[in-house]
């Protein structure tokens, strides 16, 4: 089972995913090293499975429970389906130059066979994205994908995922479970790659509030950890500041609320919220 190991390494994940963790490999790597005497890796977030492939690589010997709630494992599965359709798309776009706007025509020829390869089963919107749209753009079906410009950015080799999920022990739950499982274990270090506060979410199988992002700040106490953030994310800063202020508490409290809906236009709108307390509330 080693050796087979040994054979695939990957550096990056095989298929398209946001948030993976590929420019940290190189440092994660080294930090795998301060936990020699820890045999079970809980990767809480799983993602695209990349944290819990190179762990597993990196420590054989251990036991790597990757948490697949996205269900990235479906993507893998139909990857010979992904490659097929990318050849069909890129004969399409033969003598369109490389990264160049697709015409309207095209663009309905390229949503035809897109929707025919649906109809008889599973399309990986999030990877046929990164072939057609403008860097950094994904859609997650049909719909959102035919609004979009396309451009020619079609990947020129097919994608491989041999080996990738090999030794790793694959669940697919609330994270919250798995907290629970193994919060009493001398012998775990979870890895926790959530996703990030003030960031685009859109492509994950979650809808996270503020009370979300914290609840995982629970895990952290008082157990061996790998956390991930962004500089984008207040986390921290909201950490430090409620250091510098534990005697705080909640100052809204007991406070009224009212709250309206403005719209921005016919498809977009956020609400306002106001709070208020009299002098005797506030004392």
């Amino acid at each position: 089972m080693i050796t087979a190991m040994k054979k695939y390494h990957y550096s990056q994940a095989p298929l398209p995913f946001v948030g993976q963790k590929r420019m940290f490999a190189s440092e994660f790597r080294k930090v795998l090293k301060r936990f020699s005497d820890r045999t079970v890796f809980v990767d809480l977030f799983g993602g695209s499975g990349l944290l819990s492939h190179i762990t597993k690589r990196e420590r054989p010997d251990a036991t790597v429970i990757y948490n697949d709630h996205d269900n990235y494992r479906e993507r893998l599965e139909n990857i010979s389906r992904t490659n097929a359709l990318l050849s069909d798309l890129r004969r399409l776009s033969e003598g369109i130059p490389r990264h160049r706007m697709l015409s309207k025509k095209m663009h309905g020829m390229f949503l035809e066979r897109i929707r025919r390869e649906e109809s008889t089963g599973f399309v990986d919107y999030l990877t046929i994205s990164s072939s057609l749209l403008f860097s950094g753009k994904y859609a997650r079906n049909i719909g959102e994908l035919g609004k979009l410009n396309f451009y020619n950015n079609m990947r020129l080799s097919d994608y491989c995922c041999e080996g990738y999920l090999d030794g790793l022990e694959v669940v697919c739950c609330d994270y919250r479970e798995l907290v629970d499982r193994y919060r009493d274990s001398p012998d775990v270090v979870f890895l926790i790659d959530p996703p990030y506060m003030a960031t685009d979410i859109s492509t994950y199988r979650m809808d996270w509030k503020l009370t979300d992002y914290l609840d995982v700040l629970l895990v952290l106490k008082g157990h061996p950890f790998i956390y991930f953030t962004s500089g984008k994310s207040p986390i921290l800063d909201f950490c430090r500041w409620m250091e510098e202020h534990p005697e705080t508490g909640n100052p809204f409290k007991g406070a009224g609320i009212s709250t309206l809906t403005a719209r921005m236009n016919y498809s977009s709108s956020y609400t306002d919220i106001m709070l208020y307390k009299e002098m005797t509330e506030a004392a």
